[in-house]
């Protein structure tokens, strides 16, 4: 969408989308407050709209920017749904960091990571966005069976679902080996892929049932470590033909990180499969894929009020369901099994605290705590502010997702990642 046709769209109607960027640091993932940031049109970039500086928790405001109208992303359009931004980082001794057609839609909040590199680790590429999947022209999924013939075939598999820690995105097709491998965090590349494949405006059942399509399809990569048993040295790629459309640095949307926070351990399975299901899935108006998921059907069932499991169940059959792994890869202890509030004590209040200090340290927005294994009104509070910096929903309780966003941060800033 060039420039002009944004400035007449914010003149004739009143949409918007919110922005956040989060900016940290490649290596430790530190919160770098104090970064500047300039955001301008894509069609003009040299047209600052707005400046904003990070906090201490790497955050800038939440603003509210001009989006099309609500319903060109609710159906089919030759008209683009979203509006582009770039953005300019730059930060007192690190490489400046330019990003460009970052995505808004109406009336939901979209987050921009930030990575910057230390100045003397070099210069850092330019982000380019891609055009999203059911905008922009990608060539179709090639067929694949759903369950992959393992005795057959010899191939090693893994003895048990695990959700990874890490998956490795080969950013081409499996045969270019010219193409980039990025090591990136399982719900992160699972919160990529569902925004860069649907639109956060859709209904929440809709959203859901993509995400577990989505998740199920790349468990079943993993599980039968599909691409390293042909030679290759990684999980998953980033092209549609072969895998689902990841996108390198690209902005995701709030509403599909709350839903993959609550799901992300959980997959799709048939009766006596093992394995997870590789849940393939297509547009459904441009590319028509029998036997799989159509993103624009399942959002209209969504409009008719389907659940998840019933959307599913319309498109890959009544004997499908969803099913949770058994183990979740990185994490230091597992979830209690219920939620830790005002009156909880014992060794999983003392763990939350102990990590809720460590984290802390990084974001000090976040109060310290005294390590008592009683959660009372000081744990409490620590909590709500948790749940404000990593954008939760700030109800200080101790939920599925937000104990396992706590496990990932205090995994994260308390050890440099292998695999950065």
């Amino acid at each position: 969408m060039n420039f002009s046709s944004l400035k007449a769209m914010q003149e004739e109607n009143l949409s918007r989308g919110g922005l956040q960027i989060t900016v940290n640091t490649l290596q430790q993932n530190r919160p770098i407050p104090n970064a500047s940031i300039t955001i301008s049109y894509t069609g003009e970039p040299d047209s600052v709209i707005e400046e904003l500086t990070t906090d201490s928790s790497g955050q800038s405001p939440v603003i509210q920017l001009p989006t099309p109208p609500l319903e060109y992303s609710l159906a089919p359009s030759e008209i683009q749904p979203y509006s582009e931004y770039n953005i300019q980082i730059r930060a007192e001794g690190f490489e400046p960091v330019s990003i460009s057609g970052t995505e808004l839609l109406p009336d939901v909040t979209a987050i921009q990571p930030v990575k910057m590199v230390t100045q003397e680790a070099g210069p850092f590429d330019r982000v380019v966005i891609p055009a999203h999947t059911l905008f922009g022209e990608y060539p179709p999924k090639i067929p694949e069976a759903e369950v992959k013939p393992v005795d057959e075939t010899g191939e090693i598999v893994l003895s048990r679902v695990v959700v990874p820690e890490y998956v490795v995105v080969h950013d081409g097709v499996p045969e270019d080996s010219t193409a980039e491998n990025y090591y990136v965090r399982y719900r992160d590349y699972i919160k990529n892929v569902a925004c860069s494949e649907i639109y956060a405006t859709w209904p929440e059942e809709s959203i859901r049932a993509n995400v577990l399509a989505i998740m199920s399809f790349t468990l079943n990569r993993v599980y039968t470590e599909w691409y390293r048993n042909k030679g290759y040295d990684f999980t998953i790629t980033s092209s549609t033909a072969y895998d689902q459309k990841w996108m390198p640095g690209r902005n995701i949307f709030t509403d599909v990180a709350f839903i993959v926070d609550e799901v992300f351990a959980n997959y799709l399975s048939r009766p006596d499969v093992r394995q997870p299901i590789l849940t393939q899935y297509c547009d459904g108006e441009r590319v028509q894929c029998p036997n799989a998921m159509s993103q624009w059907g399942s959002k209209y069932l969504g409009d008719q009020g389907y659940s998840t499991i019933d959307i599913l169940r319309y498109y890959y059959g009544n004997d499908m369901y969803i099913n949770t792994a058994e183990e979740v890869s990185g994490i230091p202890a597992s979830w209690p099994g219920y939620n830790l509030t005002i009156g909880s004590s014992g060794s999983k209040v003392l763990q939350l605290q102990e990590q809720l200090n460590a984290i802390s340290e990084a974001y000090p927005l976040i109060p310290s705590i005294t390590a008592d294994g009683i959660y009372g009104e000081n744990t409490q509070n620590a909590v709500r502010v948790f749940q404000q910096v990593f954008g939760l929903p700030q109800t200080g309780i101790v939920d599925y997702p937000t104990w396992y966003k706590v496990q990932e941060i205090y995994v994260a800033v308390t050890r440099i990642a292998e695999l950065n």
